[in-house]
């Protein structure tokens, strides 16, 4: 497969290799060879390099070597460690964006809300991008960069453990409608301009999420050892 757009081929590597992961095409753990990867993707092995230790340095991978790398496993303590985040940095995102939306960051919700699927069994990709787009399009409007970049960097990790979730629950009508009620409801609170219901909204929301039902199942598997 050759590079696709106007990416380098640095970015073009990091590209394929971050959605294997998001999508959990490559598994938590697996191990990644660079000279595999470069002959598959057709490119040497020095833009690989460069796209491995990118991913390095956002957690989602652990160079082995200067060949080989396998993707970060999933650990309690990294998923408590986003929860704990997320349950305190979401909520004032979602406050200071009912006070502060703008009517382009209101155009921006109306149409992420509306784009929004269920995340069900292993999501697709689209679902993904679709949810994030969304939170995104929300914390954006707090305007607040530091903010903004602190979730922006979050949010491939907490999809991986969003996607470990998915595996092992078992989906049902009534929590689908659940979680787009909140989606529409916390929506409706930023772009009618009610801080106080924004922010209560938001940390139920994540109180009940994906990323706080990983942690419970990895707090239980490694205390059983299994």
């Amino acid at each position: 497969m050759a590079p696709k757009q106007v990416f380098s081929k640095s970015e073009y590597a990091y590209e394929e290799m971050k959605q294997r992961i998001l999508s959990d095409e490559l598994r938590p753990g697996a191990a990644v060879n660079q000279e595999g990867i470069a002959a598959e993707l057709g490119i040497s092995t020095t833009p690989v390099r460069e796209a491995f230790k990118r991913l390095a340095s956002e957690g989602l991978m652990v160079l082995a070597t200067h060949k080989d790398a396998r993707v970060t496993e999933l650990t309690f303590s990294e998923a408590q460690s986003l929860y704990e985040v997320r349950l305190n940095i979401d909520p004032l995102a979602a406050r200071w964006a009912a006070e502060r939306r703008t009517e382009g960051d209101i155009s921006a919700i109306r149409t992420a809300v509306s784009a929004l699927h269920p995340l069900t069994g292993t999501a697709e990709l689209p679902a993904l991008i679709a949810h994030r787009e969304f939170h995104r399009a929300v914390y954006r409007a707090s305007h607040n960069d530091p903010m903004i970049e602190i979730l922006d960097s979050l949010w491939d990790k907490a999809d991986r453990y969003r996607q470990f979730t998915l595996k092992y629950r078992s989906d049902t009508e009534a929590e689908i409608e659940r979680v787009r009620e909140e989606h529409q409801a916390l929506a409706d609170a930023v772009i009618n301009g009610e801080p106080a219901a924004a922010e209560a909204v938001m940390r139920e929301h994540i109180s009940r999420s994906l990323g706080r039902q990983a942690m419970e199942k990895l707090r239980s598997t490694e205390t059983s050892g299994s």
